[in-house]
Formats: C-alpha cells, structure tokens, sequence
C-alpha cells in the first residue's frame, strides 16, 4: 500500500477546505452591517387581518365548547380549518371589520408620522435658540435685575 492515502486522511483534508471556504466567506463579506434601529413604543400597532378578526371570536366559542383544551396550537389548528371551510359570503363581516380597522390605522398612523416629522423639525430650531445658553443669558439678568430674572427661570422649568 504504497501510494494509497486512507479515506480518514482524504475526508479531513475536505473537510479543513470546508471549513477554511466557510471562514473567509464570513470574513471577506463586503456587504456592511446595518444596527437594527430600535423600536418605537409610540408607534401605533397594525391592524388585524380578516383572519385574525375571525380568530378573536372563534377562541371564544372554543373555549367554550372545550374548557379542558389547553393547547394552543389545538385552537389554531381548528380556527385554521374553520376559515378555510368558510364562503366569501361567511368571510364577508370579518374582512368588513379588518377593512374598518386598516382605515382607523392608516388615520393614526397619518398623525403619528406628522407628530414624527415636527419632532424631528423641533431640535433644530431649539440648538439655534440655545446657542446663547440660558443659563449665562439669567446669571447676567441676577445682575442688573434679581427680581425680575427669578421669575423667568421659575417659568421655563
């Protein structure tokens, strides 16, 4: 066996290639990472499918024909059939109510981005205001006049 390698030696020698092919795809990936930005608590949430209006109900009515099921995905599973055995006709009120809904959030959202844009327009205009601090504009005015300065530091905090 003069010449012969084992396969031991051959599927190591693969596998090292593999494993080197792996590592300088994660190194030498060019495309940059991007930080998740964080998630705004304000933000209106989206409203529920037709599917999920149904959902809502049939859990209820669920519940109520089986009070001993604890399972989850029991309940999903049943609801999932259910709205597939529905007609367009069945379906019709819960994607009236889904529509109701997407329109009431398309509302608040409209008035979340504007709330968003003014808020983002405000502390330009607050820096240049604040290029002459506050604090040196009052400690001049307690100077010439106490009375009056007090007064005005009381109602900007």
């Amino acid at each position: 066996m003069k010449g012969s390698k084992s396969k031991a030696e051959t599927t190591k020698k693969a596998d090292s290639k593999l494993s080197v092919k792996r590592k300088a795809n994660d190194r030498g990936s060019k495309k940059p990472v991007k930080e998740k930005a964080g998630k705004d608590p304000n933000k209106p949430k989206r409203p529920a499918s037709a599917f999920f209006v149904f959902m809502e109900e049939f859990r209820k009515q669920y519940k109520e024909k089986h009070p001993n099921n604890k399972s989850v995905a029991a309940v999903g599973k049943a609801g999932g059939d259910k709205w597939k055995s529905l007609s367009e006709a069945e379906k019709a009120p819960y994607v009236a109510k889904a529509a109701k809904r997407k329109t009431e959030y398309n509302k608040t959202m409209a008035a979340y981005n504007k709330k968003q844009s003014e808020k983002k327009n405000e502390p330009e205009e607050e820096e240049d205001e604040e290029d002459g601090s506050d604090k040196s504009k009052s400690e001049v005015n307690d100077d010439d006049e106490d009375d009056e300065s007090g007064e005005e530091e009381d109602d900007d905090e």
